[in-house]
């Protein structure tokens, strides 16, 4: 049977299965001499903002209210970090790693997270106004009260994600995959969704006034009480989807899909519909005063 070793042998080393405290100086001299593997540090409130630390390694790191506020850090590792109230405003985090990573409260202001991996990251009230997520993956990631005004999601990866009342007011989606989503009481405001999927997500409440929708693909979409009033949703594909008590007023429905929908009790005022795909949809109780249907007339008009 062996003998433990004697507590000497950790002097002058760190114990293990305890994070390491580490300094911004020690850091900086490491990474200056070559090294990148810092994972499981801990760094608690420092200011690395504007340094290089591309392709450093900082998996399951404590870096809470850390500020790396216009750093770069392409292909950086933070997956599974503590990054609570971490200040990433202007950084450059492209190809980064950030799968798992705790970002509630964090600030990626103007953030370059291009290709980044975010997968199942949690971004409960993040900040991410005017960031670039394109082709990003966050599948499975939570955005709960997230704000990402005007932020670039082109080609973007939420299948699955969660977005309760996220604010995405001005945002970019274009060809943005949120196959079964949970975006319920999102706001999209000005949104570009060109071609994006959605298909099985659930909307409930959600505001898309003024929103381009143009061939985007919400088959099997829940979409009750959803604010689409002069959206554009020209070419879009909604069959099979559930539009109970939507707002629709002045919508742009030329050529969309809406072949065994329920709109019942929808509000169609002044919407254009114009060779639109009706077959076997629930048009009960809908409000289609002004509405141009399908085959060109206008409902209400005295001609």
């Amino acid at each position: 049977m062996e003998t433990p070793p004697p507590s000497s042998q950790f002097v002058g080393s760190h114990p293990p299965n305890l994070p390491e405290e580490m300094t911004v100086a020690a850091l900086l001299e490491r990474y200056a001499a070559g090294e990148r593997d810092f994972r499981g540090i801990q760094l608690i409130g420092a200011n690395l903002s504007r340094q290089n630390l591309s392709g450093a390694n900082f998996r399951q790191s404590n870096l809470q209210n850390t500020t790396f506020a216009g750093a770069t850090l392409v292909g950086a590792n933070f997956r599974e970090a503590k990054l609570t109230d971490v200040n990433f405003d202007q950084a450059t985090l492209i190809l980064a790693n950030l799968i798992g990573a705790d970002l509630a409260d964090a600030h990626l202001v103007g953030a370059d997270l291009s290709e980044a991996g975010m997968r199942s990251a949690n971004l409960v009230r993040a900040n991410l106004s005017q960031a670039i997520l394109r082709e990003t993956n966050l599948n499975e990631a939570v955005l709960d009260h997230a704000t990402l005004h005007k932020a670039v999601l082109s080609e973007a990866s939420l299948s699955r994600g969660r977005m309760l009342a996220t604010d995405m007011e001005g945002a970019n989606l274009e060809h943005a995959n949120m196959t079964s989503a949970l975006m319920n009481r999102a706001i999209l405001r000005g949104a570009v969704l060109v071609g994006a999927v959605l298909t099985g997500a659930t909307l409930e409440g959600a505001d898309f006034q003024e929103a381009d929708m143009s061939r985007a693909k919400l088959t099997s979409t829940n979409l009750v009480n959803v604010n689409l009033s002069h959206a554009n949703l020209r070419g879009a594909n909604l069959s099979w989807s559930s539009l109970r008590g939507a707002n629709l007023r002045g919508a742009t429905l030329y050529r969309t899909r809406l072949s065994w929908s329920n709109l019942s009790g929808a509000d169609l005022t002044d919407a254009v519909m114009i060779n639109a795909k009706l077959d076997y949809t629930n048009l009960r109780r809908t409000d289609v005063q002004g509405t141009i249907m399908p085959d060109g007339y206008t409902m209400g008009s005295q001609d």
